[in-house]
Protein backbone atom coordinates (compact mmCIF):
# COMPACT_ATOMS: atom_id res chain seq x y z
CA UNK A 1 0.00 0.00 0.00
CA UNK A 2 2.09 2.86 -1.29
CA UNK A 3 1.10 6.44 -0.63
CA UNK A 4 0.98 8.03 -4.07
CA UNK A 5 1.58 11.51 -2.65
CA UNK A 6 5.18 10.69 -1.70
CA UNK A 7 7.62 11.52 -4.46
CA UNK A 8 11.38 11.71 -4.97
CA UNK A 9 12.53 8.14 -4.72
CA UNK A 10 11.73 4.65 -3.60
CA UNK A 11 13.41 5.01 -0.18
CA UNK A 12 11.05 7.82 0.83
CA UNK A 13 8.06 5.81 -0.39
CA UNK A 14 9.22 2.83 1.70
CA UNK A 15 9.60 5.01 4.80
CA UNK A 16 6.17 6.54 4.28
CA UNK A 17 4.65 3.09 3.76
CA UNK A 18 6.15 1.72 6.99
CA UNK A 19 4.94 4.77 8.96
CA UNK A 20 1.49 4.34 7.42
CA UNK A 21 1.38 0.67 8.45
CA UNK A 22 2.35 1.58 12.03
CA UNK A 23 -0.32 4.26 12.12
CA UNK A 24 -3.12 1.96 10.94
CA UNK A 25 -2.20 -1.07 13.09
CA UNK A 26 -3.99 -2.21 16.25
CA UNK A 27 -2.02 -2.33 19.49
CA UNK A 28 -2.62 -4.12 22.80
CA UNK A 29 -4.33 -2.02 25.45
CA UNK A 30 -2.19 -1.37 28.54
CA UNK A 31 -5.35 -1.38 30.72
CA UNK A 32 -7.54 -4.26 29.53
CA UNK A 33 -4.97 -6.21 27.48
CA UNK A 34 -7.11 -6.60 24.36
CA UNK A 35 -5.63 -5.79 20.96
CA UNK A 36 -8.05 -2.92 20.37
CA UNK A 37 -6.09 0.34 20.58
CA UNK A 38 -6.42 2.46 17.44
CA UNK A 39 -5.18 5.92 16.49
CA UNK A 40 -7.69 8.77 16.83
CA UNK A 41 -5.50 11.68 15.82
CA UNK A 42 -1.87 12.75 16.07
CA UNK A 43 -0.46 11.07 19.22
CA UNK A 44 -3.96 10.22 20.57
CA UNK A 45 -4.90 6.56 20.89
CA UNK A 46 -8.16 4.99 22.08
CA UNK A 47 -9.05 1.46 23.13
CA UNK A 48 -12.21 0.32 21.37
CA UNK A 49 -12.93 -2.16 24.15
CA UNK A 50 -12.55 -0.23 27.43
CA UNK A 51 -12.81 3.28 25.86
CA UNK A 52 -9.62 4.56 27.55
CA UNK A 53 -7.68 7.28 25.74
CA UNK A 54 -3.87 7.34 25.75
CA UNK A 55 -1.17 9.74 24.67
CA UNK A 56 1.54 8.08 22.65
CA UNK A 57 3.70 8.50 19.61
CA UNK A 58 2.54 10.10 16.40
CA UNK A 59 2.64 6.86 14.38
CA UNK A 60 2.75 4.11 17.04
CA UNK A 61 1.36 3.73 20.55
CA UNK A 62 4.81 3.81 22.17
CA UNK A 63 7.96 5.58 21.11
CA UNK A 64 11.44 4.08 21.49
CA UNK A 65 12.24 6.55 24.28
CA UNK A 66 8.94 5.72 25.99
CA UNK A 67 9.83 2.03 25.95
CA UNK A 68 13.21 2.80 27.54
CA UNK A 69 11.51 4.85 30.26
CA UNK A 70 8.94 2.14 30.96
CA UNK A 71 11.67 -0.48 31.23
CA UNK A 72 13.66 1.73 33.64
CA UNK A 73 10.59 2.24 35.84
CA UNK A 74 9.86 -1.49 35.88
CA UNK A 75 13.48 -2.21 36.90
CA UNK A 76 13.28 0.35 39.69
CA UNK A 77 10.03 -1.16 40.98
CA UNK A 78 11.55 -4.64 40.91
CA UNK A 79 14.57 -3.46 42.90
CA UNK A 80 12.33 -1.73 45.42
CA UNK A 81 10.42 -4.98 46.08
CA UNK A 82 13.66 -6.87 46.82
Amino acid sequence: MVNRDVRSGSELRKRADSADKLKRASYPCPVCGKRAVRRISNAKWKCRSCKKVFAGGAYSLTTPMGQIGTKALDDMRARKKE
